[in-house]
């Protein structure tokens, strides 16, 4: 049973300076709390700016005529995360996810391949997560194929969004995982779905796991 070392110690809001109570600010409206990865990012406060910025904007629902629900770009997120065993990340997002409507049973189907025959998902949501997966295993060599059932329901700008978001979260789940954030106390006794479906590969992920698991009972 293994705990997250972290890194560097956390700036609260208290100490925080201006800038870096502005950004803490707008992270509690899309999560209702000030999570620790943001408050790890408080030493660099112009960095974390720049940084969270398109987080932001990842997490809001943007233009409903040109741009890409919130709720879809969440089963993106939980999708790259779960392919990426960060457990900080999908814990996180399964509880946003569910307050943005996805159900536990939806959540559960996302793991591996279950989502291509799932009545959960319809044909849209399956195309982008077969997109998903492929740019998490080996963006280069993404089938043909993929892509033009991606094209048969979304424009330029959207696709750009959605690859956006997977990229977006694949970088911050490593960011996370290497400073050693660790999960806030709030999520103590949620119970973990995805990687209760899909047990993680790495020694590393699985450790950070059954201690989280540990805590919630």
């Amino acid at each position: 049973m293994s705990e997250k070392i972290a890194q560097l110690p956390l700036i609260e809001y208290e100490d925080a300076d201006p800038l870096t109570k502005k950004i803490y600010d707008d992270a509690e409206k899309r999560f209702q709390m000030v999570l620790n990865i943001f408050k790890v990012t408080g030493h660099a406060p112009e960095m974390a700016e720049k940084m969270w910025n398109i987080f932001f904007e990842i997490l809001s629902e943007g233009d409903p005529e040109t741009g890409v629900d919130w709720y879809t770009k969440e089963l993106l997120i939980l999708k790259s995360t779960k392919m990426g065993e960060c457990l900080y990340c999908v814990t996180q997002h399964e509880v946003v996810a569910e307050r943005l409507g996805v159900t536990p049973e939806k959540q559960f189907d996302i793991v591996g391949q279950l989502y291509k025959d799932s009545p959960h998902y319809d044909e849209k949501e399956v195309a982008i997560l077969d997109l998903c997966s492929h740019i998490c295993l080996d963006p280069e060599q993404i089938p043909a194929e993929v892509w033009q059932k991606v094209k048969e329901y979304y424009n330029d700008g959207q696709i750009v969004e959605i690859v956006a978001t997977v990229g977006a979260y694949i970088q911050v789940s490593k960011f996370g995982d290497a400073m050693g954030v660790q999960l806030e106390d709030a999520f103590t006794g949620h119970e973990p779905r995805l990687f209760t479906k899909e047990p993680p590969k790495s020694k590393a992920a699985a450790g950070h796991l059954e201690h989280f698991i540990s805590r919630t009972g």
